[in-house]
């Protein structure tokens, strides 16, 4: 068995053993908002069976490190989902849009080469400002981003586990 299939191999029993674990990978930049997303996700990932032992929490320094941090993680064989959190603004100093599709683009391999599920909660708003009116809107909107994010991850970690092992 080639190194890949071996490591979704590992993603698909981690996502069909009676207690999967979860993963939630979050950038420290404007962690007051971000924060919002992992609160609400771990309300609300619990009636799907989870608890808060089911779920690792990881930090890393912004945005762009996450990719590389999930495929650490889905390469242990540990996790049945990885979720990801973040928010991409405009420092004027470069292009955010460029570093939002480096870490979405990468999301999507890390995915696509390991079986591990990746869910995205890296939001790269347009026009971003820390006046109250934007930061306030960002932080309710992290706490619907983290109710998606439970919902999207107990959905697709359920119906992985019932697909045959390839």
């Amino acid at each position: 068995m080639n190194s890949s299939n071996r490591i979704e191999s590992q993603a698909v029993c981690a996502a069909s053993s009676h207690r999967p674990r979860i993963a939630f990978v979050q950038a420290c930049w404007h962690r007051d908002i971000v924060d919002q997303c992992k609160t609400s996700f771990l309300e609300a990932i619990g009636p799907y069976g989870y608890t808060r032992d089911d779920i690792d929490l990881f930090e890393v320094a912004g945005a762009f490190e996450i990719p590389l941090h999930a495929k650490r993680l889905a390469q242990s064989g540990r996790y049945a989902g990885i979720v990801a959190a973040g928010l991409v603004v405009d420092g004027g100093i470069y292009r955010h849009e460029f570093v939002a599709q480096a870490v979405i683009n990468g999301l999507m391999q890390v995915q696509l080469e390991t079986g591990t599920p990746i869910f995205s909660a890296v939001l790269t708003p347009h026009h971003f400002h820390h006046g109250e009116e934007h930061v306030g809107f960002f932080r309710e909107h992290f706490l619907v981003k983290g109710k998606e994010a439970a919902h999207a991850c107990a959905d697709t970690i359920g119906k992985l586990s019932a697909l045959p092992v390839v």
